[in-house]
C-alpha cells in the first residue's frame, strides 16, 4: 500500500515544476516520503519506497520523451514505451538509492538527520546529473524558482543547493509529522525560508550600459516538415520576413533555424540578413549546422553572427545523447536506424568558448540542453553581460516539456543575476529578467518576433565564483558529520 501512495505522491510532485508552479507541493510531497522512510524497518523498503517515488515523478515529468522518440522520432509504439519506462527506472534509481542510506543513516542525532538525508538526495541529484554527460532534468530545486522564498539561495548555491535547502525543509517537516511536541523542526524549517526571502534583497550584479533592444524570433517551423527540401524556401522566407520586422539591436533566432550546412546558403540570402542588423546597427545571430571537414563527417550545431560586429560563432558543447551524438556506438549504433534524426553525429564545440561581443553586449550563448548544466553556463562569467539560449524545443511538442524548459532557464538567471534571452522555433520564447521573472512571452506555436528590452549586468553572485564546489563541499562536511554522529550518539543508544 505505501508502495502505490509513495507512487502518486511522486506524481504530484510535477505540479511543483512549471507550467504549475505550485512551489509548496514537493515540500509536502517530500516530507511524507520521509516520513515513510524514518519509519520504514529495513533499507530495502526504504530503497523500494524511493524507487516507486522516482517511478511517479519521472513517469509525469518526462512523458515529452515518449513524444520526441515516437511522434517525431518515427520510433514504433511498443519501443518508446518501453524506452520511456527504462529510462524513468534508471533515474528512479537516484532516489532509491538515497532511500537505503537514509535508513541506514537513521541513528544519527535528530538533529543532525535531517541534513543527512538532504544532502544524500543532493549528492544523489548531482550524480543523476553528472553520469553519462548527465540527465538533470526535474531536479527538485527547479520547483522553486522563480516564486519560492527559496529561490533567494539560487544566486548564492544554484539548483542542487535549493534542492538541499528544500529536501531539509522536507526532514524537519517530517520529523515534526513523527514528533508533533518537536516544534524545534518548524522553527528551523521557517527561519530557512524567511532568510530566502531576505536574499531576494540582495542586488549581486549591478547594471551595466544602456539596455538594449532585443528581437528574439519565433518561426514555428513543424519538426516533421522543418528538415524537408520541399519546404526549405517557406522556413528561409519566414525568417527573412521576421529580420525584416525587427528592428532590435540584437535579433536572435532558434537553434538551427536554417536547415542548411552554413556553406550551402545562399551569399545574397545572409547578405540580405547582414543588411537589416546594420540598419538596426546592431547584430542578428543565426542557427545553423557548419561542417568543417570536405567529407562532411566533423561538423557542428552553431550560432553565427552577422551584423555590424565582425562575424563571431559559438559552438554547442554539451550534445544531447541519441539526439546529436550516438554513444558507444557499438552498442547503440542500431538506435540511428530506428530514429528518425537528421544530423545525429555532431561534434563537439570547445569548452572555454568566450562570449560574443554583439550590439553592445557580450552575450554568453547556450544551445538548447546546454542551458540545464548550471555549473557549464558559469565558464562564461562573470564576463558576460546576458546570456542567450536558443532552442527547438519542437521535439516535445505539446507536452509540459517546454515549461519546464523555461524554469532552468529562469534558475539559470537566478544563478548568475544576468538576463535570459530565450528564441526558440515553437515557444516558449521568452525574455527573463536577473530575477527569473518572465517579462514577456510569446504565445507557443505562433510565427512571430519577440521585441522589447534587457539590461545587461555586471558583476558576480556567489555561485557564479564558485559554482557547486560549495554545496557539494558542505554536503560532504555534513555526511561526515553525521556518519560520526550515527557511531558516536547510535553507540551511546545502545549502552
Amino acid at each position: 500500500m505505501k508502495i502505490i501512495v509513495v507512487f502518486f505522491l511522486g506524481v504530484l510532485t510535477v505540479l511543483g515544476f512549471a507550467p504549475f508552479y505550485f512551489f509548496p507541493i514537493p515540500l509536502a510531497t517530500l516530507a511524507l516520503l520521509l516520513y515513510f522512510w524514518r519509519n520504514s524497518v529495513k533499507p530495502f523498503n526504504a530503497g523500494m519506497l524511493g524507487f516507486s517515488f522516482g517511478m511517479g515523478m519521472f513517469g509525469a515529468g518526462v512523458t515529452w520523451i515518449y513524444v520526441s522518440l515516437h511522434d517525431f522520432g518515427s520510433m514504433p509504439m511498443p519501443l518508446a514505451v518501453l524506452a520511456l519506462i527504462l529510462l524513468c527506472a534508471y533515474l528512479s534509481l537516484f532516489p532509491a538509492l538515497t532511500g537505503w542510506l537514509a535508513v541506514r543513516s537513521r541513528a544519527a542525532a535528530p538533529i543532525i538527520w535531517p541534513w543527512m538525508v538532504a544532502s544524500l538526495w543532493m549528492l544523489s541529484e548531482w550524480l543523476r546529473g553528472t553520469l553519462f554527460t548527465g540527465f538533470p532534468w526535474l531536479t527538485v530545486g527547479y520547483s522553486q524558482a522563480p516564486h519560492s522564498p527559496l529561490a533567494g539561495f539560487a544566486p548564492v548555491v544554484g539548483a542542487y543547493g535549493v534542492s538541499l535547502l528544500l529536501v531539509v525543509s522536507a526532514a524537519w517537516l517530517s520529523c515534526w509529522l513523527g514528533q508533533r511536541r518537536s516544534w524545534r523542526f518548524l522553527y528551523l524549517l521557517g527561519g530557512v525560508w524567511a532568510m530566502g526571502l531576505g536574499l531576494q534583497w540582495i542586488n549581486w550584479t549591478q547594471p551595466q550600459g544602456d539596455p538594449v533592444t532585443v528581437s528574439l524570433l519565433q518561426g514555428n517551423i513543424a519538426q516533421d516538415l522543418k528538415w524537408r527540401e520541399d519546404h526549405l524556401i517557406t522556413t528561409m522566407n519566414t525568417y527573412a520576413q521576421l529580420i525584416r520586422e525587427s528592428n532590435g539591436r540584437l535579433i536572435v533566432t532558434p537553434e538551427i533555424s536554417i536547415p542548411l550546412f552554413r556553406e550551402d546558403v545562399p551569399t545574397d540570402y545572409l547578405s540580405e540578413l547582414a543588411a537589416q542588423a546594420v540598419a538596426n546597427n546592431g547584430d542578428v545571430l543565426i542557427g545553423m549546422a557548419e561542417s568543417v571537414s570536405s567529407d562532411r563527417n566533423e561538423y557542428y550545431n552553431t550560432m553565427f553572427s552577422l551584423g555590424v560586429s565582425a562575424e563571431q560563432r559559438y559552438r554547442k558543447h554539451h550534445l544531447v545523447p541519441f539526439g546529436e551524438y550516438i554513444p558507444l556506438k557499438p552498442v547503440f549504433g542500431w538506435i540511428i536506424q530506428v530514429l528518425n534524426i537528421p544530423l545525429s553525429g555532431f561534434s563537439r564545440g570547445s569548452l572555454d568558448q568566450q562570449p560574443l561581443q554583439l550590439a553592445g553586449q557580450r552575450v554568453a550563448i547556450n544551445i538548447c540542453y546546454e542551458d540545464v548544466f548550471g555549473e557549464e553556463i558559469i565558464r562564461q562569467l562573470p564576463q558576460a553581460s546576458v546570456l542567450v539560449n536558443v532552442s527547438n524545443d519542437a521535439w516535445f511538442g505539446r507536452s509540459i516539456g517546454p515549461r519546464q524548459h523555461l524554469q532552468i532557464s529562469q534558475m539559470r538567471a537566478l544563478e548568475t543575476g544576468r538576463y535570459m534571452l530565450r528564441a526558440t522555433n515553437t515557444g516558449v520564447t521568452a525574455i527573463i529578467d536577473q530575477r527569473g521573472r518572465v517579462l514577456q512571452e510569446l504565445e507557443m506555436f505562433t510565427t512571430a518576433g519577440l521585441h522589447g528590452v534587457a539590461q545587461g549586468y555586471a558583476g558576480s553572485t556567489p555561485y557564479v565564483q564558485a559554482g557547486n564546489s560549495l554545496v557539494l563541499g558542505a554536503a560532504g562536511l555534513l555526511l561526515i558529520i553525521g556518519w560520526l554522529s550515527v557511531f558516536f550518539y547510535g553507540k551511546r543508544k545502545t549502552l
